[in-house]
């Protein structure tokens, strides 16, 4: 335990009393068994392709210490400047997704990547935490001010995030920022009406999808008919389930992970599965809960929209990224490029999420001890 005393106005100080401890445990005790998983499920891969067996084991390492100083660095922040960061990060963001379709190179199909030396970086994993604090920034002026045009405003931002992801083509994060953005725009009470429309909109956006980009709709043609295609990967991920049964075949001992390609990513659930089981999925899935409740139980009483809005949505991808990514691994959705969240080896991904972690974070901040006058930081709970 961190000895601080409730009087000491320093920042690490002012800091630990008003972050929620039991969530940053959760997220630390995630971060750890993402470790863990990496070593068990990467070294397969890496031999595979002809690299050392530990080098996913390192650059996960090294993100992984990168992201626990973001996380703590972002959780520190005032609401404004969770605001603030995020209202620059946004268009920054949406420029270098721009530029991914320009100069990226095509990985499966898609552009998403910038090369950077020896780092690759996805900004469409950035995009995702700005987008939405920005437009919860947008969405909340409407409490404070009758007429201004914060859900066209929100809206048009969704249309350019989403165009861009499409032009990609990105279709699993476009489902996530979709999913994301109507769940922010019901909470900032857009009409029963309206969110029917545009519920129907997005089905049409998927029918359209499925006419107009042939690995969206080779992707649902095999998730319907797995005779229609070629299906590996989601046939591996269910033999690992099956290989695992209830208690796993323990860990280093899976023997699925040698012909996964993604086993160490996209697929790593399925790894879990085969060494260690059902019931440690269970648990897992656990763990990924307790966030996802921990971080909504402070939004009960809020009365910020702002915050309200923001940590809503940066919860809800977390818990939609997850539930995608476990659905794929259980076949019971189409297979999509989704990363588990601080398990999936993943460098754009890992730090993304940091930074939306840590942002929720600090805006779940309450101040319940301390009652100073000086605040510099504007850390306290009203702004």
């Amino acid at each position: 335990m961190i000895a601080f005393s409730r009087n000491d106005n320093s920042v690490l100080s002012r800091w630990w009393w008003t972050v929620d401890r039991w969530m940053l445990v959760l997220v630390l005790a995630l971060t750890m068994v993402g470790i863990w998983l990496t070593l068990t499920a990467s070294p397969a891969v890496a031999e595979r392709i002809g690299l050392g067996s530990l080098h996913f084991v390192k650059k996960q390492s090294f993100f992984l210490t990168l992201g626990l100083g973001v996380i703590i660095a972002v959780s520190m922040m005032s609401a404004a400047m969770v605001r603030r960061m995020s209202v620059i990060g946004f268009p920054i963001a949406l420029i270098l997704v721009v530029a991914t379709l320009f100069v990226g190179p095509e990985i499966k199909g898609a552009t998403r990547w910038l090369p950077l030396g020896v780092f690759t970086l996805q900004p469409s994993e950035f995009l995702k935490p700005f987008f939405i604090v920005t437009t919860a920034w947008v969405l909340s002026a409407d409490f404070e001010q009758d007429g201004l045009p914060a859900k066209r405003v929100a809206t048009a931002l969704y249309v350019a995030v989403v165009g861009l992801l499409i032009l990609q083509p990105d279709f699993g994060q476009t489902v996530l920022v979709s999913a994301v953005w109507l769940a922010q725009m019901a909470l900032a009470g857009l009409p029963l009406a309206w969110l029917t429309l545009a519920g129907v909109v997005a089905l049409m956006g998927v029918g359209l999808a499925y006419a107009f980009l042939p690995h969206v709709a080779s992707r649902i043609d095999r998730f319907i008919n797995p005779a229609s295609g070629d299906t590996f990967q989601t046939d591996k991920a269910m033999q690992a389930f099956e290989s695992g049964g209830m208690l796993g075949k323990g860990p280093g001992e899976g023997a699925v992970k040698l012909h996964l390609p993604d086993a160490h990513a996209d697929y790593i659930f399925a790894v879990i599965g085969e060494e260690f089981g059902a019931i440690a999925c269970v648990m897992l899935l656990m763990l990924f809960a307790g966030i996802v409740m921990r971080g909504l139980s402070h939004l009960v009483d809020e009365e910020n929209p702002f915050r309200m809005l923001a940590a809503a949505g940066l919860i809800a991808q977390f818990g939609l990224q997850t539930l995608i990514n476990v659905g794929v691994n259980l076949a019971i959705l189409p297979s999509k490029g989704m990363t588990l969240p601080f398990v999936s080896y993943g460098g754009s991904s890992m730090l993304a999420l940091a930074i939306g972690m840590g942002m929720v974070l600090a805006l779940t901040r309450r101040n319940r001890f301390i009652q100073a006058s000086v605040d510099p930081l504007g850390w306290k709970a009203a702004e």
